[in-house]
């Protein structure tokens, strides 16, 4: 290897040179991991006009459900919904042969959300990004 090494170093999030990285990542994991697949899932409530107030999106992946974003508008927060969108991705990800379930989330979302719903703390970031925490969770389904 060259020991004068040039690095183009970016702050621009470029799309381009974001893809070119991950595809060359999943080449490489794809040649070196037990085969399985990704199904996306995505479990919406909308309003009679189909704007989107709550959802979960995420996907499954061999075992497991990984859980991406989960959200529910402010007004219709602490009636249930939230709940119900979990059960009904860890039920269509049973469906679907997963045995267990991965979500992340910050301190100021809903740790005990998830702890409520029998999730089990794995690791938590401390000081993330400067003085929160990120908490990453799994679950036995």
């Amino acid at each position: 290897m060259n020991k004068d090494i040039n690095f183009r170093i970016t702050a621009d999030g470029n799309d381009q040179d974001i893809n070119d990285i991950f595809e060359m990542l999943k080449e490489y994991n794809l040649s070196n991991r037990e085969e399985s697949k990704n199904v996306p899932l995505g479990i919406f409530y909308e309003d009679d006009g189909g704007k989107k107030l709550a959802g979960l999106t995420g996907e499954t992946f061999g075992n497991w459900l990984c859980i991406h974003y989960l959200f529910v508008e402010d007004h219709l927060r602490k009636d249930g919904l939230g709940s119900k969108l979990l059960e009904a991705a860890e039920n269509e990800a049973r469906n679907r042969g997963c045995k267990y379930a991965f979500v992340d989330t910050f301190s100021f979302q809903a740790p005990e959300f998830y702890i409520k719903h029998g999730y089990k703390e794995v690791f938590a970031l401390n000081d993330y990004p400067y003085t929160g925490k990120r908490f990453y969770y799994t679950k036995e389904l």
